[in-house]
C-alpha cells in the first residue's frame, strides 16, 4: 500500500510498504481522511521532536522512517484476536495517544501525560497518511451517524483546543485573547465560545485567517504586524482573564502574558521548535499563572457531541483536499507557503 513516510527534514516520501494487519487487541481500519496538523509541519521543518530516530520509541518500538498521520478516520475492516465491542464497518476516529499506563500520571488517568507519551504517526505505529491503519482497539471511538468522514478527521485537533480551555480557569463571561489562528487557534476559539467567553480578541497575521476568525465567532481579529497586540487588547478589556498562545513564536509568549489582567492566565498549547524567553516579574509582579496542556485526554465524546451540535465544523475549517500523492507540494509546502489556508485534508489512498 501507498503511505507518506518521514525520513527526515523536508524529506517525505510516499512509499509502497507492506499492508498492516491487526495483532491481539487491535483492528484494522481502512482510512478515509487524515488531516495535515501543525505538529506534522514542526517535523517537516525542523524535526525530528516526537519522531524517534536513533533509537526505538519505547512504546511504538519503531522508528524513522514513521508512517506519519495521526488526525484521522476511518472504518474497521478487521478484528484482532479478543477485541470486543467494536464491529466490522464501524466508522471510528482515531486517538492516537501511546501511553505505558503504569508511570504516575497514568495510575492518576493522565495518560496525556505519560513519562513516556507518544503519538501514531510521529512516534511510531501506523499512522494515518496511508490505505490502512492499524492501531489498538482503546484508540478509537465510534462516531455519531450524524457525522461525515471529514468531521471524523477533525476530532483529533478539536480534541486539543478543548482540553486547553478546559485546562484554563475560563468562566463563563470572562475574557480571553488567542495568539495564533492556525486550525489550532481557531478551534479554541469556538471552545472558548462553548465555555461561555464573553469576549475573544485574536491576534493573526493573516488576513484570511483572522476573518475565519471573525466568522467563527472573534470577538475582533487584530494585525500583529500593524497594531500593537497588547495595547489593543489591554485598551478593549484593561486585561484579559486567560491568553491562550498557539504559534510557538518565541516573542509571542511575552505578549500573551502581558495581555492578561492580575492574576491572568496564559495557556501554552504550541509545540516548540526552540526556546522562548520572557521577563518573570511580569508575572510575579501581578501574580500571574503560566500553564502548558499537551494533546487531550477522556474528551472524544464530547468534542464529537458538541459536532453534531455545530461546533468545529469542517465546512468552515477545511480549506484544501488533496490527495495522497500531493501531500508535499500541496500539503506541507502550501501551509508553509501559503497562510491563508487553514485546514488540509489528506484522502487516503485506495
Amino acid at each position: 500500500m501507498k503511505a507518506a513516510r518521514w525520513h527526515g527534514v523536508k524529506d517525505i516520501r510516499v512509499e509502497d510498504i507492506d499492508t498492516p494487519t491487526p495483532g491481539p487487541g487491535e483492528v484494522a481500519i481502512k482510512v478515509a481522511w487524515t488531516g495535515i496538523c501543525g505538529s506534522d509541519l514542526h517535523e517537516y521543518l525542523a524535526g525530528p521532536i516526537f519522531i524517534p530516530v536513533d533509537e526505538t520509541h519505547p512504546l511504538s518500538r519503531d522508528k524513522a522512517p514513521i508512517t506519519m498521520g495521526h488526525e484521522y478516520c476511518g472504518e474497521i475492516t478487521e478484528l484482532g484476536a479478543g477485541v470486543t465491542g467494536l464491529s466490522l464497518g464501524d466508522r471510528v476516529a482515531i486517538e492516537p495517544i501511546f501511553a505505558c499506563g503504569t508511570c504516575p500520571a497514568c495510575h492518576e488517568g493522565k495518560y496525556n501525560l505519560c513519562d513516556s507519551l507518544g503519538f501514531v504517526g510521529l512516534s511510531g505505529g501506523h499512522g494515518g497518511f496511508a490505505a490502512t491503519s492499524v492501531v489498538p482497539a482503546r484508540m478509537v471511538h465510534k462516531m455519531p451517524d450524524a457525522l461525515s468522514m471529514e468531521q471524523g478527521a477533525l476530532v483529533e485537533p478539536a480534541a486539543v483546543a478543548l482540553h486547553a480551555v478546559r485546562m484554563s480557569k475560563i468562566k463563563a463571561g470572562d475574557t480571553a485573547a488567542v495568539f495564533g489562528a492556525g486550525p489550532i487557534g481557531l478551534l479554541v476559539v469556538e471552545a472558548l465560545r462553548v465555555a461561555g467567553a464573553a469576549q475573544i480578541h485574536v491576534v493573526e497575521p493573516s488576513p484570511e485567517r483572522r476573518q475565519k476568525a471573525l466568522e467563527l465567532g472573534a470577538t475582533s481579529a487584530i494585525d500583529p504586524v500593524t497594531t500593537d497586540p497588547v495595547e489593543t487588547i489591554r485598551a478593549a478589556t484593561g486585561g484579559v482573564h486567560v491568553a491562550f498562545e498557539v504559534t510557538g513564536v518565541p516573542r509571542v509568549l511575552p505578549q500573551c502574558i502581558d495581555s492578561t489582567k492580575h492574576e491572568g492566565q496564559t495557556l501554552i498549547v504550541s509545540i516548540w521548535e526552540g526556546e522562548a524567553a520572557f521577563q518573570p516579574n511580569t508575572a510575579v509582579l501581578k501574580e500571574r499563572q503560566l500553564l502548558g496542556t499537551i494533546a487531550y485526554r477522556n474528551i472524544y465524546p464530547a468534542v464529537m457531541e458538541l459536532m453534531t451540535q455545530g461546533y468545529f465544523s469542517a465546512d468552515k475549517l477545511v480549506t484544501k483536499r488533496i490527495s495522497i500523492n500531493e501531500i508535499v507540494d500541496q500539503g506541507f509546502e502550501a501551509l508553509v507557503s501559503e497562510k491563508s489556508q487553514v485546514k488540509i485534508l489528506v484522502k487516503a489512498p485506495d
